[in-house]
């Protein structure tokens, strides 16, 4: 299965959160590929340059997307014209964060299912059929 994975499910699956353990397993199965947009691994490095004690918040945001990666995480830095385009008609069609719009777009472009746990998010999206969600909890 194709996956893109937002940054409520690469946090809850770092932070060892309730769906982290779906995520993890989703991760471990190697018939799965998963991929996540670089707007919404932003989201994860921001999140841990938050919660980083000084010295050293910039070395766990730099650990936190390692981690990702290393757990099989491909991050795409797709920018071209068509998916921007995209995510700007999903963010205007249905209020959400931009970053989930390019979540949408990269999903939908990859043919793939979109692992969260935004329920406020992704209902509507879901509801709609715009992309297969796969809500961990």
């Amino acid at each position: 299965m194709i996956l893109v994975l937002d940054a409520c499910a690469m946090i809850a699956y770092l932070r060892g959160e309730p769906g982290g353990d779906v995520v993890g397993g989703l991760l471990a199965d190697a018939a799965n590929r998963s991929y996540a947009h670089a707007v919404n691994v932003c989201e994860v490095y921001y999140d841990a340059l938050r919660r980083g004690a000084p010295p050293g918040p910039t070395r766990l945001a730099d650990e936190a997307v390692a981690l990702i990666e290393h757990a099989g995480v491909e991050i795409r830095e797709d920018l071209d014209g068509d998916l921007w385009r995209h995510a700007a008609a999903r963010k205007a069609h249905r209020r959400m964060s931009l970053a989930d719009a390019f979540a949408v777009a990269l999903t939908q472009r990859l043919g793939a299912t979109l692992v969260t746990s935004d329920h406020h998010e992704f209902d509507a999206v879901a509801e709609e059929r715009v992309c297969p969600v796969l809500f961990i909890r």
